[in-house]
Order: C-alpha cells, then structure tokens, then sequence
C-alpha cells in the first residue's frame, strides 16, 4: 500500500467486499454478522491495515482477544479473517492450527415429563405454555420451534416438517398425538394463515395479521422466570426441552 494511501478508506472498501461475498456464500445472517464483526475488530486493532498480516501478528491478535473474550468469539473471529483472506484477498490461508480451544464435554440438564409438567402449569401466557410443550413432545430447538409453520403439519402421516434444522438441513420429526390436538385448539384462536406461533404483539386480536413471529428473547425470559418461580435448579433453555417424551 502506497505511504499516501489512506487505511481506512481502503479497508472501507474491502469490508464491503467482504459484505458482499458472505451473502453471495448463502450463510445465515448471524453467521454473516459475525465474520463482519470479527473483522471490523481485527481492522481497529490493528489500525486499519489486515491485509498482509504476519503470523507472530496474528498470533498476537487471538492471544490478547482470548484474555477478553470467550472461545466462541476468539473462533469466530479467526473464521471470519479467514474467510476475508480467501474470498477478498483471494489468498489461501496457510495457518490451519493457529486457534485450537480446549475440548469440553458437558452433559445437557434434562428435564423430566414431571418438571415440564410444572413448568407448563406455571406459564400464564397460554402462546409461551402451547410453545413450551411443543418443543418439549417433539424434542425441537428454539429456532425450530419458531419457524414452524401450519403447512408443516402433516396429521396424515402425523409428522412435522422441520426445515433449516441444524446444519441447515430439513427432518421430519414425529408428531405425538396430544401435541397435535394442543395445536389444533391454538392455532383456532388465531387463524394465522402462516404461522404457527404469530407474534403477541397487540395482544391476541392482532394474532392473525401478525407480519412475524413470537420473539426469541421474549420466549426465553419467559421460560427464565417460570423456571424461577418453580424452583427449578437446572439450567433450564428451550434447548433443554429437546428430550424424549412419550410419543402418544
């Protein structure tokens, strides 16, 4: 880069290049944002000038941003370098073992049919109860939960069609039977002709016209404070629901 050049402008420039080539790669939005962001920090750290960074450099970036941050971020970031190095730069990327985070093994809380049974009786807001027991008898994530949609009811076959699950793959989860009757009756009193969970937003009148649907932090304070309140000491999240449960 000429002595002249200005660093900012010209990393400006490659950043929307870098924009643009994660929407043209088809990542999810989150995934998007957080390559963008890992490079915007990189860009502030090291003054603007990432485009010939050398491995003791490098080395020196993660190492303080691991004293800062978890290993989440610490990846992400070295992903979304990466991933400006091959796409923008057009460089291949040669330091395959820079980051490798420790590997940790943590068994899930389960919550047993007993406890969802409290946990479900204690939700006061009938859309959160009728979500929080959908998740819990078909064994589905928040995200999966969210996005189902009426057309993915199958009571012919008495499966659910789950689409972008993990992986961004589809599965077909079976439907138990009281899981269908509880949606049946929820979905009458709204009538959404898309959605399955529409957002509360203007209360239950508004159900029906509703342009998106329940929201993700919404749902999980609600199941935070339903799980304070009945005292429950597992480290209970809507990911947590994803257990068996007899299939009826």
């Amino acid at each position: 880069m000429p002595a002249d050049a200005n660093p900012q402008a010209e990393f400006d420039h490659r950043y929307q290049s870098h924009l643009r080539h994660l929407k043209l790669k088809g990542l999810r939005p989150k995934t998007i944002e957080a390559y963008a962001r890992g490079v915007r920090r990189m860009g502030e750290y090291f003054d603007h000038r990432i485009d010939d960074l050398s491995g003791e450099q490098l080395t020196r970036y993660f190492s303080d941003l691991r004293d800062t941050h978890s290993w989440s971020s610490v990846k992400l970031d070295l992903y979304g370098y990466k991933f400006y190095t091959q796409h923008v730069l057009g460089q291949p990327w040669v330091m395959p073992e820079l980051i490798k985070a420790p590997k940790v093994q943590r068994l899930p809380d389960i919550v047993t049919v007993a406890e969802a049974a409290r946990l479900f009786a204690a939700t006061r807001c009938l859309s959160y109860r009728v979500f929080f027991f959908t998740l819990y008898s078909m064994g589905l994530r928040l995200g999966e939960g969210l996005a189902l949609q009426v057309g993915d009811i199958d009571a012919a076959r008495m499966r659910v069609h789950v689409r972008d699950a993990k992986g961004q793959r589809d599965r077909l989860v079976p439907l138990p039977t009281a899981t269908l009757a509880v949606l049946r009756r929820f979905w009458a009193l709204h009538r959404h002709p898309q959605w399955l969970f529409p957002s509360r937003q203007g209360g239950a009148a508004a159900a029906r016209n509703a342009t998106n649907v329940l929201d993700r932090g919404g749902v999980q304070r609600a199941l935070a404070r339903v799980t304070q309140e009945v005292g429950l000491k597992k480290t209970s999240t809507p990911t947590a629901f994803a257990t068996a449960m007899p299939r009826t």
